[in-house]
């Protein structure tokens, strides 16, 4: 009964960091639209997949209580996000790089 306690106790983090957590989503969101408008090249689709992934970790970590998880769940985290980066790769090669 005291490890359902001690588990329940660490979801509880406060309205505080979830309201920092929104913000960080907010501003990396207005960035994304901004480099959409701004020319970088082959580097433009990198950088917004570079800001969507640490968007990603900020909800999986926070909103979704991804930190607190067994490991067994995280390690199925973990392959999902293998598989996706490997799909990811067979869409993007596909594209001649310049």
């Amino acid at each position: 009964m005291e490890q359902i306690q001690e588990q329940h106790l660490e979801h509880n983090s406060g309205y505080g960091i979830y309201i920092l957590v929104w913000l960080a989503l907010m501003a990396l969101t207005g960035v994304t639209v901004t480099l959409a408008g701004i020319n970088l090249g082959g580097i433009t689709v990198a950088t917004v997949l570079v800001i969507a992934s640490i968007k990603s970790y900020l909800v999986l970590t926070r909103f979704m209580h991804l930190s607190s998880e067994s490991i067994t769940f995280k390690i199925f985290v973990g392959v999902a996000i293998l598989f996706l980066g490997i799909s990811f790769l067979l869409l993007f090669s596909d594209y001649p790089l310049l």
